[in-house]
């Protein structure tokens, strides 16, 4: 019991601190935090920094130079897949209930929450091998760049341990620590995440009731708004149109702005309406597109407009698929 709260029955049979990679003075300085704020036994701690490892592969991983950017006719089809749109049909049917009652509390329909589990881990899939322990730890402590990130991450993920009184040795996830079905950070765990199969547990791991309606709550709190379409396509004209191309993934302008600059939607859109406007290398040219606001809330989840496409064009195609059934 960590803090007289619980952390992990495996901490006790821990490896004695010479044998442990996480035992010098930064482990200590942030056991001593730890215990100074948040009421840890700190002699419980060090017992699990002892079994924590230090990854080489992740920190590899993280260091390693970005890929090139991929287009969206290269990216789309990594996602868009029939297999992906197969099973998740299958998982929206295995779990409709618990959709049907994310969508009728939080507002966020069923398959924009099956498009993100299906982007975020194949439905479960891929949640990812590494102990969250090893990882939070190796980027805490020994990756400097995001240290200050991640070493907050640390703190958040003990936390949610002790809440939810599961062993921290136990948790695995990608090699960033992001968790479960819908791959949360623990910052967002605490934050966002919900029991809501109402168990007495939160188990985005292992429950897909509990991962849906994490998910629909992580939208609700950003801003998502039951009912409103997520993207325009749009056409350009004119020698002002790239003048209206956002840079980076803030909607700073309106409709009626955009308009002015030479983009036009099939639909009418209110003046005041806060647009995201990007174009996508397409597998027939470039595309044009404004983002709406429930764009702009899809890309809080991850932050990149190709991400948040291809959840928003998964869950188009998610729910053909199930209403051709």
């Amino acid at each position: 019991m960590l803090g007289g709260m619980g952390l992990a029955g495996a901490v006790v049979g821990a490896q004695p601190l010479s044998a442990a990679d996480y035992a010098g003075p930064n482990v200590h300085e942030f056991v001593a935090e730890m215990t100074r704020d948040y009421g840890f036994a700190g002699e419980q701690l060090l017992a699990l920094f002892a079994q924590a490892e230090r990854k080489q592969v992740i920190l590899d991983a993280i260091s390693r130079p970005a890929e090139r950017v991929k287009p969206w006719k290269e990216y789309r089809p990594i996602f868009i897949t029939d297999s992906r749109i197969a099973r998740g049909v299958d998982f929206w049917r295995e779990n409709h209930e618990a959709l049907a009652r994310a969508e009728g509390e939080y507002g966020v329909p069923p398959e924009v929450i099956v498009a993100i589990i299906g982007v975020e881990t194949f439905y479960g899939r891929n949640t990812g091998n590494y102990r969250v322990i090893d990882a939070l730890s190796t980027l805490g402590f020994d990756y400097p760049p995001r240290q200050p990130f991640f070493r907050q991450q640390l703190k958040e993920f003990l936390l949610l341990a002790r809440e939810e009184q599961v062993d921290p040795l136990a948790l695995k996830g990608s090699y960033a620590g992001a968790m479960g079905l819908p791959q949360f950070m623990p910052s967002s765990f605490r934050a966002y995440a919900v029991d809501f199969d109402g168990d007495g547990h939160i188990d985005i791991w292992n429950n897909p009731t509990d991962a849906i309606g994490s998910a629909a709550s992580y939208f609700k709190q950003h801003g998502w708004v039951a009912g409103e379409p997520v993207v325009a396509p749009a056409e350009v004209s004119g020698e002002r149109y790239e003048e209206g191309l956002t840079v980076g993934l803030e909607p700073l302008k309106n409709a009626a702005e955009l308009r002015e600059l030479g983009w036009k939607t099939r639909q009418p859109m209110p003046d005041e309406t806060a647009v995201t406007a990007f174009r996508l290398e397409g597998a027939e040219g470039d595309e044009y597109w404004l983002g709406l606001p429930n764009f702009y809330v899809i890309t809080r989840y991850n932050r990149s407009v190709m991400y948040a496409m291809a959840v928003h064009q998964l869950a188009q195609q998610l729910a053909e698929a199930r209403g051709a059934q």
